[in-house]
């Protein structure tokens, strides 16, 4: 007699396909959790060695910023001195012309007139002062006119007051500081026009 099989085999061939499909499956899974595990594991590691990267950076530039701060702060000590010794080298070169200016004022100062106050703004002179009468103020301004010191005498103000019962004159001068150097170029300057 012929032997036949009655056993199910589809069903036992099926379970086995099922059983090696799910262990396949299950092996893909663990398989995929360790490549995403292992891609995490990379990235956190590129991410702390970015980190560490920008941390370098960040203190590099606050080194190179205190650095900067210094050398700005060494540029303002700098324009300090700098202007300190422009300003020395000014009153050295200028240095006799305060004592001619004051000699002048005192050589040119008529009879009868009186300075009251003397203020120096820049490169003029506010001259307030008495006198007697009107004629000894403008004797002022031509001597101070002719003077090599002075030029362009302007009078602003001049008013008769009483004092101590005797009129005299209240004048307000502005005369023009001239250096020495500066009317010898300006006379150079209009020959040659």
């Amino acid at each position: 007699m012929a032997t036949i099989n009655l056993l199910p085999w589809r069903e036992a061939q099926r379970r086995e396909r099922n059983q090696t499909t799910l262990t396949f499956c299950v092996g893909m899974w663990c398989v995929a959790g360790l490549l995403v595990l292992a891609g995490k594991m990379f990235m956190d590691s590129r991410i702390d060695h970015q980190k560490a990267r920008n941390a370098y950076v960040q203190s590099e530039i606050n080194a190179l910023s205190k650095v900067i701060r210094e050398i700005d702060d060494l540029k303002e000590k700098r324009d300090a001195l700098l202007s300190r010794m422009e300003v020395i080298q000014n009153l050295q070169k200028n240095r006799a012309q305060i004592v001619h200016v004051f000699d002048d004022l005192v050589s040119k100062l008529p009879n009868g007139v009186y300075y009251d106050t003397i203020t120096k703004t820049q490169n003029s002179l506010a001259i307030k002062g008495k006198a007697q009468s009107n004629g000894r103020v403008s004797a002022l301004m031509r001597s101070l006119d002719a003077s090599d010191w002075f030029a362009n005498a302007t009078l602003n103000v001049v008013n008769v007051v009483d004092q101590n019962g005797a009129s005299v004159s209240q004048f307000d001068v502005l005369v023009k500081e001239q250096r020495q150097g500066e009317s010898a170029d300006a006379d150079a300057s209009d020959t040659v026009r």
